[in-house]
């Protein structure tokens, strides 16, 4: 039986904490997902930069304009403040919550991709559950695509980039060796006809991981398109759940309107990746 050293890594997109008619913080979310979370669970959230760019509408009235990088760490400066107050605010009193800010810098690094290990397997023996963001108040695209550039240049096999979560949160579960990771977006999981509720795929399964990644390759031969400017959508999120299957990881992508547990136990409708 495979060992692992975390039992689950959880992720949620930006879009499932908002309320669109509202144009506000979805709470219920929170809440939801407060409640579920225990030691021995790693949480990637995004959100920040949405939620500070609707913080400060709300107080001033207007939007942000100016040089886009300026914007999206304006924005996400804001909102890091809002986003770990609210998960402050519903994770049960008696465990410990701690903020962690990666950069693909991290994890091209052994040493440092080392210490956040190290960091993350700490937690749940100290009552603590992590919340993980990437960090778009310092790493701007410019300097950002330099440093990418440069690291390929050097022949590094195999360059992280981690601009989107869903990256950040397949790397973190590699990196941990999580038993589980699961997935929130604003859809139930992934279609054969994104336009077509009803084609949804339930589960993807193989003999061996292989087998599975397989499968997968041919699963995003349906997907197109994205919830959002500037995310890879479905095709990007079945390429980054590769590696932790490769290493055993059941994966599950469901909605953000379910809870952490609903979507772990079945009870709503959701993708399910794994080995039978």
């Amino acid at each position: 039986m495979a060992k692992y050293d975390i039992e689950l890594v959880g992720k949620i997109g930006s879009m499932a904490l908002i309320r669109d008619d509202k144009h506000d913080i979805d709470y219920n979310v929170f809440s939801r997902i407060g409640r579920d979370l225990v030691p021995g669970m790693i949480w990637v959230s995004s959100g920040a930069v949405e939620i500070g760019r609707l913080d400060y509408i709300k107080r001033t009235g207007m939007e942000l304009e100016g040089d886009k990088s300026a914007v999206m760490t304006d924005y996400s400066s804001q909102g890091q403040a809002i986003l770990m107050e609210e998960y402050r605010r519903f994770i049960p009193a008696q465990y410990s919550v701690r903020q962690l800010l990666v950069e693909h810098t991290h994890f091209n690094d052994e040493s440092k991709r080392e210490h956040i290990r190290a960091f993350l397997l700490r937690c749940p023996g100290q009552g603590a559950i992590p919340i993980v963001n990437y960090n778009d108040t310092v790493s701007f695209e410019e300097n950002r695509r330099w440093e990418l550039s440069k690291l390929r240049s050097n022949g590094l096999p195999k360059v992280v980039e981690c601009i989107d979560n869903d990256e950040t949160a397949s790397v973190i579960c590699t990196l941990v060796h999580s038993k589980l990771l699961l997935i929130l977006t604003s859809a139930d999981g992934i279609y054969l006809d994104p336009a077509d509720p009803s084609t949804l795929v339930e589960r993807v399964e193989g003999k061996d991981p292989e087998e599975v990644v397989e499968a997968i390759s041919e699963l995003q031969k349906h997907c197109e398109g994205s919830s959002r400017e500037g995310a890879g959508g479905a095709r990007s999120k079945l390429e980054f759940i590769k590696a932790p299957v490769r290493q055993g990881t059941t994966v599950i992508i469901s909605n953000g309107n379910f809870s952490i547990k609903d979507a772990l136990e079945g009870r709503c409708r959701r993708t399910v990746f794994q080995v039978r």
